[in-house]
């Protein structure tokens, strides 16, 4: 091995060890989060709060059902431990951009903090959003068109699953401010060329919204109308994320 190889192998080990320490971090930081959920308030109370808007729909003394032997015990857990990740995801978040902040310049760090916050707190409104607005709407509309001669009695895994992905769905999709700033900031697209292709993503945003919400009109507006509005949110907030964080030697 020659002498110029040596220091390239060492920052490549001494990266994948910073990665590893955030990562660790990160874990902890769920973890401290997920036993502080189970002593206070409980998977079982969490579990319910989660299910309310689906029992609000349902016929007075309706529940749902388990139809797994162990799922009365996992679900619970593991609706615990995602409730522990979106609580903690703002400390993720912190680790994910302390290991890219090393190889940003001065100016370029600034960015990094309103980006953490912002991140974490668009994600926690796209999943208050999805909990608060859209469940009822969506779980009354289809509760409308069952037949009389059948018992609604959602099984727990199931809407586990249908919760977990409309709330990743509408947690990633208010996401989209941020990832217009990042785009712009970096060069890679102008701003005149987002605003150019605005009906195109007006349209991708209704194909979207088709794909990973369930085939009824109200979570697929639910989605669509929010994601077009926040992309010009990052429209409107991109400029000053630019003059926040330009260089000296940049153009104004």
């Amino acid at each position: 091995m020659t002498t110029e190889e040596a220091p390239v192998e060492e920052t490549f080990i001494s990266h994948l060890v910073e990665l590893r320490d955030r990562l660790v971090k990160a874990i902890i930081g769920v973890a401290i989060v997920c036993i502080g959920l189970f002593i206070w308030p409980g998977p079982k109370e969490i579990y319910d709060f989660l299910a309310m808007p689906m029992i609000a729909s349902l016929p007075p003394g309706a529940k749902m059902i388990a139809t797994g032997v162990v799922s009365p015990f996992l679900v619970p857990m593991k609706v615990t431990l995602m409730f522990a990740l979106i609580v903690a995801l703002p400390w993720v978040f912190y680790q994910l951009w302390a290991f890219v902040a090393p190889g940003l310049y001065a100016h370029e760090k600034r960015l990094v903090l309103p980006l953490v916050i912002s991140s974490s707190l668009l994600f926690i409104a796209g999943v208050a959003f999805c909990y608060f607005l859209v469940f009822g709407r969506v779980f009354h509309f289809i509760s409308e068109f069952a037949p009389t001669s059948i018992a609604v009695m959602p099984d727990i895994e199931n809407y586990l699953d249908f919760v977990m992905s409309m709330c990743l769905a509408f947690g990633a999709t208010f996401e989209v401010p941020v990832v217009v700033v990042i785009l712009v900031r970096m060069g890679i697209v102008s701003i005149e060329k987002l605003k150019s292709v605005r009906p195109y993503i007006i349209v991708g945003a209704f194909v979207i919204a088709a794909i990973v919400t369930p085939p009824d009109v109200v979570s697929q507006l639910s989605l669509a109308i929010p994601m077009c509005l926040l992309f010009e949110l990052g429209l409107l907030v991109s400029p000053l994320f630019v003059r926040m964080t330009q260089s000296p030697e940049e153009p104004a």
